[in-house]
């Protein structure tokens, strides 16, 4: 009897709607990073910096937004978005280093949300402070593989959860923009115009993209869940809608909150940042209501992106880029052993919180930092098969490629040597693939990419141990 006679056989792709991708995208863009925006900007620039801020970044992810639409409708042999485009351009070691590194953001990312839990419920139980003490790990932990036991049931009560979470957590954000207008103070708004203390304005607008970028993650959700779709063309149409739907709200909760107190001030809020906001302006229940509403948003977002993280390993492994164990599926669709190690690496993220200076910005940064490199080899694979054309599918795929390289400039050399020190041992799964194949672990020109990832991994793990980067 063979292992295939032994194991259940997986159920058919279970089919999601454009309403249905939608929420997935929403629900994946709207978590934890739209709480912490008020004190972000505040740390780094005026209201003048945040309005060009959101006009660059909102200009770049909507072409990165047109790009995934775009892809979907002209490659629809390609599921699993980000990874499989990658691959399709520039090989399978590439392709495997975006699936690698999106997957890896995406649990990194995971970290964020329960750490802000644990931030929010720090405001009346000290001993969680600012989501970085021992008890604080403890209480994530178990919330952490309670999901896993949830969404291990299957992908469609999962989805159904996220899509009732997500109309939850965007009433909460949008009450607090409307109570933010009818509180605002026009004087302290001119006040906090120039921002003129954080240095020339380009320094205040670099200093805000990877905040951005962070709370735009999930823009390609439906893209990565394009085998689940039911009509192809909706994965496009869902990752636009969703992007605009979120976005007029993201800027929004920034803006507003300059014009309720001083810029100095919102810097210096615990996070998250958004309830100290509208407690300064309607008394304590203002922070109870963010917080109550934080807490359903960021159980919702990291329902969707364990969700996503899983289906990203699962779909590397069906095509043979991952180790085959990973390509294994439960008779509810779910890819339990991909989902298994999502939750893993995310716990070990976790006990590294511990050590870090600033948990919660750490790992913040880390998560936009790991995204941009498959971001940028899908923008890069549209700007390929656009180059022959001139039009508008060569000027979107350029303004994205464009915007996804000054992303990683204004990241800076530090969370590019920590992404480097994360990418390079998970070679290791790439040659488990190949040897499951009978292949030559690497081609020659893999072996260049594979010493310059491992030159960046030494370089930055000497960078830490020397004092020159820090956590």
């Amino acid at each position: 009897m063979t292992q295939a006679d032994t194991e259940p056989e997986a159920a058919p792709a279970a089919k999601l709607t454009l309403i249905t991708l939608s929420m997935m995208v929403v629900g994946s863009m709207v978590g934890a990073g739209v709480f912490s925006l008020p004190r972000r900007f505040a740390q780094e620039t005026g209201v003048a910096g945040a309005l060009i801020a959101w006009a660059v970044a909102g200009t770049g992810m909507l072409m990165l937004a047109f790009v995934f639409q775009r892809l979907a409708i002209a490659r629809p042999d390609l599921d699993a978005g980000v990874y499989a485009y990658a691959k399709a351009g520039f090989g399978e070691y590439l392709g495997f280093f975006s699936a690698f590194g999106y997957w890896a953001s995406a649990c990194v990312g995971n970290v964020t949300y329960w750490v802000l839990i644990m931030s929010t419920i720090g405001a009346v139980a000290p001993a969680l402070g600012d989501g970085d003490t021992v008890l604080a790990v403890v209480l994530s932990s178990v919330g952490l593989w309670a999901f896993f036991f949830l969404i291990r049931r299957g992908v469609k009560e999962a989805a159904a959860i996220n899509r009732i979470v997500t109309v939850a957590k965007v009433v909460p954000i949008l009450v607090f923009v409307l109570l933010a207008l009818f509180y605002l103070k026009p004087d302290v708004f001119a006040e906090n115009w120039s921002g003129a203390a954080y240095g020339s304005l380009f320094e205040q607008v670099k200093g805000t993209m990877l905040a951005t970028v962070f709370v735009f993650l999930g823009v390609e959700g439906a893209s990565v869940y394009s085998r689940h779709a039911k009509r192809r063309e909706d994965v496009g149409r869902a990752t636009v809608l969703g992007f605009l739907s979120v976005f007029a709200v993201f800027a929004s909760v920034t803006i507003v909150s300059y014009g309720l107190l001083p810029t100095e001030e919102i810097a210096e809020l615990r996070q998250p940042s958004m309830a100290g906001v509208l407690e300064s302006a309607v008394g304590n229940w203002g922070q109870v209501f963010v917080s109550v509403g934080l807490i359903v948003s960021v159980l919702g977002a990291y329902l969707a992106w364990t969700l996503m993280a899983a289906e990203v390993l699962f779909v590397a492994a069906k095509d043979e880029d991952m180790p085959r164990f990973l390509a294994r599926s439960t008779r509810a669709d779910v890819p339990a052993p991909a989902l298994l190690l999502s939750t893993l690496l995310t716990q070990a993220v976790l006990v590294v919180t511990l050590f870090s200076d600033d948990a919660f910005n750490f790992a913040l940064d880390l998560t936009s930092a790991l995204t941009l490199i498959p971001f940028l080899l899908a923008a890069a694979f549209a700007l390929k098969i656009a180059r022959r054309r001139f039009g508008g599918d060569l000027v979107v795929a350029a303004l994205a490629t464009v915007y996804t390289a000054f992303l990683l400039y204004a990241a800076g050399l530090k969370y590019l040597l920590v992404s480097f020190i994360i990418y390079a041992p998970a070679t290791v799964l790439f040659v488990m693939a190949r040897r499951e194949q009978g292949r030559t672990p690497f081609s020659p020109r893999e072996l260049v990419i594979l010493v310059v990832s491992v030159a960046g991994a030494v370089t930055g793990i000497v960078a830490l141990a020397l004092g020159w980067i820090s956590l």
